[in-house]
């Protein structure tokens, strides 16, 4: 793989890995009502790209900021 294929590869994996790490951080930032749930949507939004979309459809308004934040 030449430099200009790399660097194609890194700048496109950009935006998926930043995506995936919001959504990281939302789950972390929420509370879903119980620690067994939260460690599921973990595990979901944790899966590259994929996982971070299902947590946006699915996930992202179930759980809830908390009232002391």
């Amino acid at each position: 793989m030449d430099f200009k294929m790399a660097l194609t590869v890194l700048v496109a994996s950009v935006p998926f890995f930043i995506f995936t790490v919001w959504a990281l951080v939302d789950v972390f930032m929420k509370d879903f009502g119980s620690t067994g749930r939260k460690v599921v949507w973990v595990l979901v939004a944790g899966f590259p790209f994929v996982g971070a979309v299902i947590y946006l459809v699915f996930g992202f308004r179930r759980g809830r900021k908390p009232e002391n934040a």
